[in-house]
């Protein structure tokens, strides 16, 4: 954790004698591949205090699904983290992992810095059948935590342009379920985010056992991305692992991305993920093959389901397997046990974060989501990102008040990573430095 060795310069606006007490909450996700969501409510915290002392600061980091989602859960369970070799999204072995949740399901507030303090997490149990015990010398069924992004994340591809992005596969996401029912898991959490990855799901119903067929009932290739879905014809389920039926598997997702049309993950996520203009329509096509043929052979309508593209239609393959999805904020606020009434009781200002803005914030992402639920309160909110890119400015309809890059000047990637707690904690503090000002206008 990045400390500075001096103490800040005193100003004008440091003399915090006259000042309101202030009550700040910093609610940040992470900067993906560089801090985690508590190292990040750390340096905002001491930029915070850098610029005035006496402010009230309650840190609420928060994960989204994406990476460190299966660290934080266990770590606020006292849980345990297994690791295993998986099939990555190029198809090339990769070191993975998922979690048990522990004893109770008891929040100790560990969760990577998350103020849980220490309450029971109101994790999604099914009723009990009338075949199931409910007595107390029960042992209660196992939850497993699985985050996509540990088998098909972006973090396990090398940079865009290196390799096919119509090929990468969610393979690996299949033989995370399979370690998961293996270790007697009966229930998992699979959070999607940070994904490489724009197969709807298929490698992953391939691991399961699922078959793929095209119009000649012969498999399509195992492990071979989205392009290959162009020609599908049918889906064969006779060979899942019979678990599956008896496991409830709930998914925190960003709930407004969608399989197909205009605003389908292809064409609005696909460049991200390195695809060309012609592999964008591609994979849209491919995409929308799949959703047509699952519904017209096995009854499940995917192509505009909310949550159903979420990482790169993942969410679409997971409606196949009986899945529920949640909107993503949400279902995690629920699990850490912390409600939005509570969230911003007494809150004057909110911080939070996130490595990049764009126009793309507003579409689930963490900042937004928090930026909203503040406004029901009336309570201003300022972002903190790594980048600010094309279309930021459509976050202040979002509630969003304002928004900064937390770099100070032309800086290389590697240089950004390497000074980002330094740069985070400087620009908290330039930014608590301004609304002191606006308080000593307010008088």
């Amino acid at each position: 954790m990045y400390r500075r060795s001096s103490q800040p310069a005193k100003t004008a606006a440091s003399n915090t004698a006259s000042l309101t007490p202030i009550n700040v909450l910093v609610a940040p996700s992470g900067f993906k591949g560089s801090l985690s969501p508590s190292t990040v409510a750390d340096c905002i915290t001491e930029g915070i205090h850098h610029a005035l002392p006496t402010a009230n600061v309650r840190k609420v980091p928060l994960v989204d699904g994406g990476e460190g989602f299966a660290r934080a859960l266990v770590s606020a369970t006292n849980g345990t983290l297994h690791h295993l070799t998986v099939t990555g999204p190029l198809g090339l072995p990769v070191q993975s992992h998922f979690g048990i949740l522990g004893d109770g399901h008891h929040c100790n507030g560990k969760a990577n810095g998350t103020n849980t303090n220490g309450r029971l997490l109101r994790l999604p149990w099914p009723t009990p059948t009338d075949k199931e015990s409910t007595t107390t010398t029960t042992p209660p069924p196992k939850t497993a935590v699985i985050e996509m992004a540990a088998a098909a994340g972006l973090a396990l591809t090398p940079t865009p342009t290196t390799h096919d992005p119509t090929a990468t596969t969610t393979f690996g996401v299949g033989q995370l379920l399979l370690a998961a029912l293996d270790a007697g898991a009966s229930r998992i959490l699979l959070g999607c985010g940070d994904s490489a990855t724009s197969d709807a799901g298929a490698g992953m119903l391939q691991a399961l056992g699922a078959r793929l067929l095209d119009a000649h009932g012969a498999p399509l290739p195992r492990a071979s991305g989205g392009a290959a879905l162009a020609a599908l014809a049918d889906v064969d389920l006779r060979g899942l692992d019979p678990r599956l039926r008896r496991t409830a598997i709930e998914v925190p997702c960003n709930w407004r991305n969608v399989l197909c049309g205009p605003h389908g993950v292809a064409r609005v996520y696909g460049p991200q993920k390195g695809a060309s203009e012609a592999q964008v329509e591609m994979l849209a096509a491919a995409l929308e093959r799949f959703a047509s043929v699952v519904e017209t052979r096995l009854g499940c309508a995917v192509a505009s389901v909310p949550g159903g593209g979420a990482s790169g239609g993942l969410g679409a393959g997971l409606l196949v397997l009986g899945a529920t999805l949640r909107p993503r904020y949400e279902a995690v606020m629920e699990y850490f046990g912390i409600g939005d009434g509570e969230l911003f009781d007494g809150c004057d200002l909110v911080f939070t974060a996130e490595g990049g803005i764009d126009e793309q914030t507003t579409r689930g992402k963490v900042p937004a989501e928090v930026a909203v639920r503040a406004k029901g309160s009336g309570i201003p909110v300022i972002v903190l990102a790594g980048t600010v890119g094309d279309g930021a400015e459509v976050c202040y309809r979002a509630g969003i008040d304002a928004y900064a890059s937390i770099l100070s000047g032309p800086a290389s990637l590697e240089e950004a990573i390497e000074r980002a707690e330094e740069l985070l904690v400087d620009a908290a503090e330039a930014a608590m430095r301004m609304v002191m000002v606006g308080m000593a206008m307010k008088g």
